[in-house]
């Protein structure tokens, strides 16, 4: 089984496009609150996210899984593969970080704010321009109004609850615990998880390689050729 863990503010549908290049059993889960995931309105951290995903893995696998995890989700992954390392079996890590960085905890919170208080459809410029190169919104129109509409439809206040955990969460002590081959791919011009904070998951984790790919934003898998393809081998 392969488990596909979506970004900030998405679902797993975010990942068909690499869904489809998969053989075998794929589970895209929604995180709490995101796509069709049900969420009681309490607070949760990275962890807990981390602990829904080790529950159902141990639910519905034999063994060991391939995960790939992506922003948030990738995020959701390092803290699975530190303290369930039995659960992994092979981990992708697509533009992410084990530590937003100093200020983070203010940063997140701001961001927190501003999910609760502006109107989604106003959001979507910050969002698109962070993702996307222009480039590739002029290119691939189809693809930017399928992740678009993604985000639009996502609860504003699990998308404040999933900035507040992203802002508390430090994973960096978790990286020489993961036993999964590993890796970590980085668009070259993503300013959310930039290539320094890529490096720093291939240098702290024992098996880990990285790919940097060229002239893309935060959605680089999506944005860069032959990136879904890269990962669906390495996940396969």
């Amino acid at each position: 089984m392969i488990v596909l863990l979506h970004s900030l503010a998405m679902s797993g549908e975010l990942w068909r496009p690499l869904a489809d290049r998969l053989d075998g059993p794929v589970v895209a889960m929604d995180a709490r609150g995101h796509g069709r995931s049900a969420w009681d309105g309490s607070a949760f951290t990275v962890e807990d996210l981390a602990a829904d995903v080790a529950a159902l893995i141990e639910a519905r696998a034999d063994g060991p899984v391939a995960v790939g995890g992506m922003s948030m989700g990738g995020c959701v992954a390092i803290a699975l593969a530190g303290t369930r390392p039995e659960l992994v079996s092979r981990l992708f890590l697509a533009d992410t970080t084990a530590n937003y960085g100093p200020g983070r905890v203010t940063t997140w919170a701001e961001r927190a704010g501003k999910a609760i208080r502006e109107p989604r459809d106003r959001q979507l410029a910050f969002q698109l321009d962070r993702w996307f190169s222009p480039e590739f919104v002029e290119r691939e129109p189809a693809e930017v109004k399928r992740v678009s509409a993604l985000f639009l439809a996502t609860n504003a206040r699990a998308h404040a609850q999933a900035c507040l955990a992203l802002g508390a969460f430090d994973g960096t002590g978790l990286l020489p615990r993961i036993t999964a081959p590993t890796l970590v791919v980085v668009g070259e011009h993503d300013y959310a998880t930039p290539v320094a904070m890529a490096r720093t998951l291939a240098d702290g984790i024992p098996n880990a390689t990285l790919t940097v790919l060229g002239n893309a934003r935060h959605f680089s898998v999506f944005e860069a050729p032959g990136a879904l393809d890269q990962a669906a081998g390495f996940l396969s």
